[in-house]
């Protein structure tokens, strides 16, 4: 299972502290290390994340988390996808989307350009109110995601820009939207084929109702129908998780193309099959780690490591902690 950069966890502990709550018992209480708090190669789960966002809408009545300009009561987003859900493609859709987010004070509004091939979602949440970028983040992926529910399928998008600088896990965003971004542009903005503003709808009114009721976790879930190589070598790869791992030159042939070009294409996309090994062996790690179900030296040897202390200098390099970090009760 993927896991999710600090910056999640620091944006939920931001809001906590301003409404004068006990970090290190809030957190204790919900089983994560306030040490994890200072290192930027630092890990979450979609677990520990999903009961954060439960946390802190709790905790604030607002489903921005307390980091828009006005809350958003609890409720707005489900109000807002039923609204949405009977639009016969996609394209209704997004205007529907986009009417209801200029109405509603609270929801982060967005303009939708047309073009003779192409349609540009730009996205209107000015720097104030959003000083570290993540509310952007947020709003960006969460209609992406909506909107690839809707339609069952990870929207190829062709571009995506984002005006704040490029982070550290700049991977992650990669991962998100299934295409290269571009970090410090004027606008943040989305742009796909005009083609997919003519996808049916496929959801109906009671998928809606469950997939909400597990909202957020299937909301922070990544589902594994990119179409990127990167996506297509790290389904491949996974594999390695359960048995042995694929050689780059069985990933190439089962993709249809040479190892030189498929490397050339990963390295277009800012990753390599050295990285995305990494990415899915830390991952592996802090998911067990997390929930607790072996020894470090069991899960040492699943992974593949030849003794534990490999793989707490593997795991450290990962992610800045030890893994006695990332056990339950360790804070």
């Amino acid at each position: 299972m993927r896991t999710i950069p600090v910056r999640f966890l620091r944006a939920a502990t931001s809001t906590a502290t301003l409404r004068g709550v006990d970090l290190q018992e809030w957190m204790d209480e919900l089983g994560i290390d306030p040490v994890l708090l200072f290192d930027d190669r630092s890990r979450i789960t979609i677990e520990q994340a999903a009961r954060l966002v439960r946390a802190v809408w709790k905790l604030t009545g607002d489903e921005l988390a307390g980091l828009g300009a006005e809350p958003a009561p609890l409720g707005t987003f489900r109000m807002i996808c039923l609204g949405v859900i009977s639009s016969p493609d996609l394209g209704t859709a997004m205007g529907r989307f986009q009417d209801f987010c200029r109405i509603v004070p609270s929801m982060p509004t967005f303009s939708i350009e047309s073009g003779p091939e192409t349609t540009r979602v730009v996205y209107v949440i000015d720097n104030q109110d959003d000083p570290t970028g993540f509310l952007t983040d947020m709003m960006m992926s969460l209609s992406v995601r909506l909107f690839s529910w809707l339609a069952g399928r990870r929207l190829p998008i062709e571009s995506v820009e984002l005006p704040h600088a490029l982070p550290d896990d700049a991977e992650d965003y990669d991962l998100v939207f299934g295409s290269h971004v571009t970090f410090g542009s004027p606008v943040p903005a989305i742009e796909f084929s005009n083609e997919m503003l003519t996808l049916p709808l496929v959801r109906s009114e009671a998928e809606l109702e469950e997939w909400l009721r597990n909202s957020p976790s299937d909301l922070l879930m990544l589902r594994d129908y990119g179409t990127a190589i990167s996506d297509q070598v790290r389904r491949i790869l996974e594999r390695g998780l359960r048995g042995p791992w694929p050689t780059p030159d069985e990933a190439a042939a089962q993709l249809s193309m040479s190892t030189q070009n498929m490397r050339r294409l990963l390295r277009e996309e800012g990753t390599s099959v050295t990285r995305i090994k990494e990415e899915l062996l830390r991952d592996a790690a802090v998911t067990s780690l997390v929930r607790g179900d072996e020894t470090v030296a069991q899960l040492a040897e699943r992974l593949g490591f030849s003794e534990p202390s490999a793989f707490h200098r593997a795991f450290r390099r990962w992610t800045g902690s030890a893994p006695g970090a990332y056990r339950p009760g360790s804070g």
